[in-house]
């Protein structure tokens, strides 16, 4: 819808000019001409001059107060009006320039460098929206294609036995992929929009790391991995419990994950300087420093032979929960030697 244009010159601005002027004049005058000695004719061809003078100056100031509305307060908020309407149809790329240099900037650039930031982080956040959509949607895709062409294949009455079971194994791990996603992705939704709340309590963080190691013993059994562990006793940490052990199960089923058969896994846990550290160490494929550089990000995953294993959202709920709970988290790695994730939480 258009903007109706405002005119320079407005009755009500100018009879408040009038009122303002009247005024000023005639507490003048009366001042000016208390106790001198003026015959009533020389008043009143004074007070007819002195009304069309006011009636001049009135209709002048309105216009001089135009322009000055005009190009100082009008301009800028038809420009900031109109990056609004660009922004509301969805042209998140709207950005207003400054009106006035760095040295002489009014409440107007205050506004516009506000509105430009709200902008960038709206532009960013839509970006981050359809990755996430697109992401989303090829990883269901995959185990839904695995599941519907495995389930017409059981369908045939002539195949065989050792068959159906090794299609019906390969059902149930491709559901089971897809029942993890779902819930990953609702972790982080929860964990991003706050709307899980911390439950802290002191508990023995070296405890906690033995119980998470115990969970994959048929894992480390399986692929035949040495196991090396060094938990220092008497570790206790203030956090949310349930939250750390997604970050501690994580980051272990990682570990096996891209460590081949014989590999040796090392998970140590020591205090530093009033802070507990948590070194998980592989010795698998590591990784290059610019996928070290993006590993945190949502449905990354730099090595492509292990996609199948994983749907690129452990890394990122392990990043979030560790910023909630206050902690630090970074990797250490080389291609072909392994990684070392290194977690930090404070013991105060």
């Amino acid at each position: 819808m258009k903007e109706n244009e405002r005119s320079l010159f407005s009755f009500w601005n100018y009879l408040i000019f009038f009122l303002f002027t009247s005024f000023v004049v005639s507490c003048s005058f009366l001042l000016f001409f208390a106790g001198m000695d003026i015959s009533e004719t020389e008043v009143r061809g004074n007070a007819i001059r002195t009304f069309a003078n006011i009636v001049f100056l009135s209709g002048l100031f309105c216009l001089f107060d135009g322009i000055r509305r005009k190009y100082t307060v009008e301009r800028p908020v038809k420009r900031i009006l109109e990056a609004t309407r660009r922004i509301t149809q969805g042209d998140l790329k709207t950005r207003i320039h400054s009106i006035h240099g760095p040295n002489s900037r009014n409440e107007f650039d205050i506004i516009i460098e506000h509105f430009n930031q709200m902008a960038r982080e709206l532009s960013g956040i839509e970006t981050l929206r359809s990755d996430f959509i697109a992401n989303v949607s090829h990883e269901l895709k995959t185990p839904l294609a695995v599941i519907q062409n495995y389930s017409t294949m059981l369908q045939d009455p002539a195949l065989p036995e050792d068959k159906r079971m090794e299609y019906a194994k390969t059902l149930t791990s491709a559901s089971q992929r897809l029942s993890d996603l779902i819930t990953n992705i609702l972790r982080l939704s929860k964990l991003e929009n706050q709307q899980i709340f911390p439950e802290i309590q002191r508990y023995n963080l070296g405890r906690q790391l033995s119980e998470c190691l115990l969970g994959f013993e048929s894992t480390w059994e399986e692929k035949e991995l040495e196991l090396d562990t060094n938990i220092e006793e008497d570790i206790s940490v203030e956090a949310d419990a349930e939250l750390l052990t997604l970050v501690w199960n994580n980051l272990i089923s990682n570990a096996m994950k891209f460590t081949e058969p014989h590999g040796k896994i090392t998970v140590s846990l020591a205090a530093d300087d009033g802070w507990a550290v948590v070194k998980v160490s592989d010795t698998g494929c590591g990784m290059s420093p610019e996928v070290g550089r993006h590993i945190f990000e949502k449905f990354y995953q730099g090595d492509e032979s292990h996609m199948t294993q994983g749907n690129g959202l452990g890394l990122a709920l392990v990043k979030r929960v560790i910023d909630i709970v206050g902690g630090e988290i970074r990797v250490e790695s080389e291609l072909g030697k392994g990684s070392t994730f290194l977690v930090k939480l404070s013991i105060s």
